[in-house]
């Protein structure tokens, strides 16, 4: 006989392995730090990257400018600048990042423990339409 309490849970729980289980198994495979420790260092090298080119496309953009007055001096302050904008982007960076990486890992959590359970209350309602 069907119930529709199990076929709604059925369904519900169908919808969440369609939607997210993949990714949510692959997120809970890690310890909460690792997760986020990795997924910020991935973070970090990617902002460096990025950075790299932006660095390099405006240097080579305004060479001309940048060589005309050029001492040792204003080269060294331009680098602490450059430097210290990319010591200033990192941080901030890897301040949301790890928030970000530690809420998505919480989430993920509490769909799993959440399709978990689920899934024993479907086993009991499928032990006792057995009985």
């Amino acid at each position: 006989m069907l119930d529709k309490k199990r076929i709604r849970l059925m369904a519900k729980m169908s919808a969440y392995e369609k939607k997210h289980a993949k990714e949510d198994l692959r997120i809970s495979s890690y310890y909460k730090k690792d997760y986020a420790s990795l997924n910020t260092l991935i973070t970090v090298l990617w902002i460096t990257v990025g950075y790299a080119i932006l660095a390099g496309l405006y240097a080579l953009c305004n060479l001309n400018t940048l060589l005309e007055n050029l001492t040792i001096t204003k080269l060294l302050l331009m680098i602490a600048i450059a430097v210290g904008i990319y010591l200033i982007l990192v941080i901030i960076y890897c301040v949301f990042a790890g928030n970000f990486y530690k809420g998505k890992y919480n989430k993920a959590k509490q769909r799993m423990k959440k399709y978990y359970r689920d899934l024993a209350r479907l086993g009991k309602m499928e032990m006792k339409e057995k009985k």
